[in-house]
């Protein structure tokens, strides 16, 4: 009796040290969470799940951590969903988290297999079960053009003419709402649907024209699957330039030759009829533009050596302007900036400046002393304008206009306001010429102090910064507009032209270098800027007129910029010039 005793007593204590931890034998999903909400694992879906909310599955054992991994997959629409997996302090519970939000109205499944282990080494018993993520408002997620997504771009160019608009949305869309609420103006679209109606593709019928801006809509018709809103998008965009040549292939030699006649054509051809002076622009009438018409009488030079017109021709026109800018009026020797080019009367510039335009006038000397050069003195008629001009250059009085005496030049003076426009002509700045005409005047010289102290400020005019990699020895920051470095150097020649301040050839090349490379940069998203278009200067533009330069980047690209700055960009230039004439040349020549 007492051996079977024992017998009874081993064979019970065998049966209870089979295992420490009763679940060794037996690791299952115990029950699931989203959030407070439990989930049902027993087959059916369970709906209306924020999208904020993190997933918790209790086990019946300790999870063995390095097993999770690859244990546990959230899937939706067949595509596994990236996520981290992490474990509370007893082990015991996994929670499931994704980056974000999960998707609104999406039925994500969760997985697990039979890689997910406990710490003892069992295998879970293999189960899924899915949920439905609530509906929600009906977002934009994101949107492409042509395949590229626009992600957060303020000013969208450069878009083929051939589109497609790739829409995706949060939540699917109702069908039925979406071919009223996509919108193109002047085009007819197709609108088609994919991934369960929550991707959007957009593609006019008809090709888009090029260089255009355009402005496409969704309005707050459309609705999602379930009835939920949309607030509304627009989106504005730009077409490429057609790249294209609009007119045939010629040498370089040609298309330069070309530029020049038309540019002399606007000095000639659209010259005031009376005095011949330039007008200040194509709807000026009689206003003309004593600086401008500085730098037509040098175009006059041009054509002539180019064979545009006959030296006869040339030599009557500047006869002409000569004569009328002796009878017109000049203030101590200075003309103002405008005048009325049938009577030589003063045009105001503005309500203080109605007397004489030093700068202006500068420029209109430079241009009359290259012709007193250029003329042949021992041609009578020639000889008659050659004594014109000297009597014109020795009657300017720039020291009057140092306003008593002072270490600078004073740009406006005027019989009725004096000097109220107290405007001093400090470097650096297109006014070079002015010191030097000034300095170098046989009647009205300045001593030297007035350009190192006034123009110069004594070297407070010098940069030395660097831009895009380039030196700048002079002037503001990236050295203002263009015309800085070719007003003053029609006359001037800067190669080898040096001071204690700077090499003239070497500010002027670093202008025009920086000047193209902010524009390739473009810093500010304008449309069209490029390699071949490029340079910022004084123009007209969309609101009338400005001084544009990278400190004043107003989106507009002046022509006269690049292909003025040849001298010192050739290569840059040319493809400015080539640009301009077969890219758009439709719209331009």
């Amino acid at each position: 009796m007492r051996v079977r005793l024992i017998y009874i007593f081993l064979f019970a204590w065998l049966l209870g040290c089979g295992s420490d931890d009763p679940s060794a034998s037996l690791f299952t999903l115990e029950s699931a969470f989203a959030g407070s909400l439990q989930l049902s694992t027993d087959g059916e879906i369970t709906e209306g799940i924020s999208v904020d909310r993190t997933i918790s599955l209790f086990f019946s054992a300790t999870l063995d951590e390095t097993t999770t991994s690859a244990g546990i997959t959230l899937s939706a629409g067949g595509q596994e969903v990236n996520k981290t997996v992490s474990l509370s302090s007893q082990g015991k519970s996994a929670l499931i988290a994704v980056s974000g939000l999960l998707q609104n109205g999406t039925i994500y499944t969760i997985s697990l297999n039979d890689a997910l282990k406990s710490t003892s080494g069992a295998s879970i018993t293999p189960t899924s079960f899915q949920f439905k993520t609530q509906a929600g408002d009906l977002d934009l997620v994101s949107v492409a053009i042509n395949g590229s997504d626009i992600g957060n771009n303020p000013r969208i160019q450069n878009v083929d003419p051939q589109l497609t608009l790739t829409f995706e949305f949060s939540t699917a869309v109702n069908v039925n709402s979406f071919q009223t609420a996509f919108r193109l103006p002047g085009k007819t679209v197709s609108i088609t649907s994919s991934n369960e109606d929550k991707t959007i593709n957009v593609t006019p019928t008809t090709s888009l024209d090029y260089i255009k801006k355009y402005s496409f809509s969704i309005s707050d018709d459309l609705e999602s699957a379930e009835g939920r809103s949309f607030g509304g998008y627009s989106l504005e965009f730009y077409t490429k330039l057609d790249p294209s040549d609009k007119f045939p292939r010629i040498t370089s030699e040609e298309l330069l030759t070309k530029v020049q006649e038309q540019t002399f054509k606007y000095f000639w051809d659209f010259g005031h009829p009376n005095s011949g002076l330039a007008r200040e622009r194509n709807t000026s009438g009689n206003t003309v533009t004593i600086g401008g018409s500085g730098f037509g009488v040098m175009s006059i030079l041009v054509g002539i050596e180019r064979g545009f017109i006959t030296r006869e021709e040339g030599v009557v026109r500047l006869k002409k302007i000569v004569d009328f800018l002796k009878a017109a009026d000049r203030f101590h020797g200075v003309w103002p900036h405008w005048m009325n080019g049938d009577t030589g009367v003063t045009i105001p510039f503005g309500s203080d400046d109605d007397g004489g335009d030093l700068v202006e006038t500068a420029f209109m000397i430079q241009g009359l002393l290259t012709v007193r050069e250029y003329l042949n003195p021992s041609n009578a008629q020639e000889e008659s304008i050659i004594n014109t001009i000297t009597q014109l250059w020795e009657e300017v009085e720039w020291d009057w206009y140092t306003q008593g005496g002072q270490d600078v030049l004073y740009w406006h003076w005027s019989p009725n306001v004096g000097w109220q426009k107290n405007l001093r002509i400090r470097g650096w700045n297109e006014s070079l010429i002015v010191y030097v005409l000034a300095a170098s005047s046989p009647t009205h010289s300045i001593n030297a102090n007035v350009y190192s102290q006034g123009w110069a400020r004594n070297g407070a005019m010098a940069n030395n910064g660097q831009y895009y990699g380039t030196t700048l020895p002079l002037g503001s920051a990236y050295g203002g507009p263009l015309f800085f470095s070719h007003y003053s150097f029609l006359g001037l020649d800067p190669r080898n032209l040096v001071d204690q301040y700077a090499n003239y050839w070497d500010q002027n090349v670093a202008h025009a270098k920086i000047n193209h490379d902010y524009s390739v940069a473009n810093p500010k998203n304008f449309v069209g800027y490029s390699e071949g278009a490029w340079g910022l200067t004084a123009s007209d533009n969309h609101d009338g007129y400005s001084a544009h330069s990278p400190t004043n980047d107003l989106g507009v690209i002046t022509p006269t910029a690049a292909l003025s700055s040849f001298p010192y960009t050739p290569e840059e230039s040319m493809d400015a010039l080539e640009h301009f004439y077969y890219i758009m040349g439709d719209k331009l020549w």
